[in-house]
């Protein structure tokens, strides 16, 4: 049972002596004691307490809840912290934009809450604490957070990582929990950065060896166990994601005719609970048609694949596991090749600079790999595209040469003479 609130010179503001306490019961006696402070107020009709440690805690407190009482800001969802509230909203939060909000971004935000905001603030951190300058402080925090492979996070991943603390503070906001979303306005970094070449697309390379050229790519594809080569043969000549080519099923494969293709319909994504499912692609750009090349696709038809059931699966039917394919299968293959450090995204920035090499524009690569501008796929591969500035433009722009008329004769013949 709780000790009973005693009177203190503060209207509004009451001492809680508890058992043991020389005060207990005997509030006119002198002495100091480490008793907490209560303060009380009315709110729409309802009695509120909130218990401080110091006096001057509770003096401040009072007059800002008094404040909030008039103003008609004070709500008892005040009291609720940054992580009961952020547990609660991630599960049933449908996003602000037409397209909704999807599990997989949903999990995605719930890690991002976990890893950072929920670590940062203190368990005990209300919602309604929180201010800009804490925003602040945050954000420094998260630039100084080791990066999964080398150094601290990017200014990119920050911005990811401050993503879902926004989005829940502003639902806070539109409820009416807070007044403001601290977050609003927040300085992002903008730090000058040198790529470094790892952080770069980078192809297979090739290699010259005894006056011939190997193309690593080729070879690795070579090197992988002969019961997984047919489904690398496919992604060495199409650059899809590793989430598209797993998810492949047999009536995506349109292999009769002259001009195989493949249509790129789903993807594979483990989801929390359920593992790997199979789902819509990420977004509308990823949905395209890829042409196939005949020798490939005649081997494809021959495995004769249902039209419902996975081009490549285990041996259930079930989706293989891409991390499993990458330690197991492609990963010794990749160092038998010398190229150890190459992954299952370097398919696809082999095939975008052969693309680029065969004269294909960014529109066109674009469309090929699936992504949502062709400035993303500029900003990707730029470093990847032929430097040489050519011949000059002109009426003539074909060529370099001066035509040989009597006028341009005679004006070398004068620039002879005065040399």
């Amino acid at each position: 049972m709780a000790a009973k609130l005693e009177k203190t010179s503060t209207p509004g503001i009451f001492r809680r002596h508890m058992k043991g306490c020389p005060h207990h019961g005997r509030p006119d006696r002198k002495g100091r004691c480490d008793c907490s402070y209560v303060i009380a107020f009315r709110d729409r009709g309802r009695q509120h307490t909130e218990t401080f440690r110091t006096f001057a805690e509770a003096r401040e407190a009072k007059r800002t809840r008094g404040s909030q009482v008039v103003r008609g800001e004070f709500s008892g969802l005040a009291k609720v912290t940054l992580r009961q509230y952020a547990l609660e909203w991630i599960e049933r939060y449908q996003g602000t934009g037409r397209r909704g909000f999807r599990d997989e971004t949903r999990d995605e935000y719930r890690g991002l809450l976990s890893k950072y905001a929920l670590r940062y603030f203190p368990p005990q951190t209300r919602l309604a604490e929180i201010d800009p300058r804490q925003i602040a402080d945050f954000i420094g925090w998260l630039t100084r957070q080791p990066n999964r492979r080398k150094g601290t996070l990017s200014d990119k991943s920050v911005r990811n990582a401050l993503g879902p603390l926004t989005a829940c503070l502003a639902t806070a906001r539109r409820e009416g929990v807070i007044r403001h979303n601290p977050a609003t306005g927040a300085a992002l970094p903008n730090r000058p950065q040198v790529v470094d070449d790892d952080e770069r697309a980078r192809p297979f390379p090739r290699l010259e060896q005894d006056g011939e050229t190997v193309e690593t790519m080729e070879l690795t594809v070579a090197l992988v166990h002969s019961t997984h080569r047919l489904m690398f043969e496919l992604l060495a000549a199409t650059g899809l994601r590793r989430s598209e080519l797993l998810a492949l099923r047999g009536g995506d494969l349109v292999l009769d005719g002259g001009r195989p293709f493949l249509r790129v319909r789903q993807r594979v994504r483990r989801q929390r609970g359920r593992g790997l499912v199979i789902g819509p692609l990420k977004s509308r750009h990823a949905k395209r048609e890829l042409p196939v090349p005949v020798d490939l696709a005649d081997r494809l038809r021959a495995l004769r694949i249902p039209h419902t059931a996975l081009v490549f699966s285990t041996a259930t039917g079930g989706p293989l596991d891409p991390d499993n394919l990458a330690d197991r299968v492609l990963g010794p293959a990749c160092a038998e090749a010398g190229v150890e450090w190459a992954g299952f995204h370097t398919f696809r920035h082999t095939v975008a600079s052969r693309l680029f090499e065969e004269g294909r524009n960014v529109v066109q690569v674009q469309r090929w790999l699936g992504h949502h501008s062709p400035s993303f796929t500029l900003d990707t591969y730029v470093h990847m595209l032929d430097a040489d500035l050519g011949t000059p433009l002109g009426v003539n722009a074909g060529s370099t040469q001066r035509p040989e008329t009597a006028a341009n004769q005679g004006r070398m013949e004068a620039m002879e003479v005065a040399a």
